[in-house]
């Protein structure tokens, strides 16, 4: 979430928005934060593979790390491109809707999960 090395400020929009969560949910903000990440992990990809002059969407599973990686570089992308006030409560709302299973980054997660199952017949490429 951090642009040019602003550190502090990327602190304070992170803290705020656990705040906001913690009103707007039932359960602890962390335990909310954690089932966001969860549900917003994708399992599957699909990854360029070039085979004798055309070019492979071959689905392929994804590590554990990268999981937790695109889970929350897609919920802060889809923070970004939210209407709201401030970068706190566009996180804030972002990371609510992943927890309760809808939103942009869901959707994502989603329309790549489709992709991959579109392309299960190349599956036979990965190596």
């Amino acid at each position: 979430m951090m642009t040019r090395g602003k550190k502090s400020v990327a602190e304070r929009i992170l803290y705020d928005a656990m705040d906001m969560l913690a009103e707007r949910a039932k359960k602890g903000q962390l335990e909310t934060f954690e089932l966001a990440v969860r549900e917003a992990m994708p399992l599957i990809e699909v990854k360029p593979r070039r085979v004798g002059g055309a070019t492979y969407q071959v689905p392929v599973e994804i590590e554990g790390d990268r999981r937790v990686e695109l889970a929350m570089r897609w919920l802060v992308d889809a923070a970004r491109k939210r209407t709201g006030k401030t970068m706190a409560e566009k996180l804030a709302g972002e990371l609510f809707d992943a927890s309760q299973g809808t939103g942009a980054t869901i959707k994502k997660k989603e329309d790549t999960h489709k992709m991959a199952e579109a392309n299960r017949a190349f599956a036979h490429y990965r190596w």
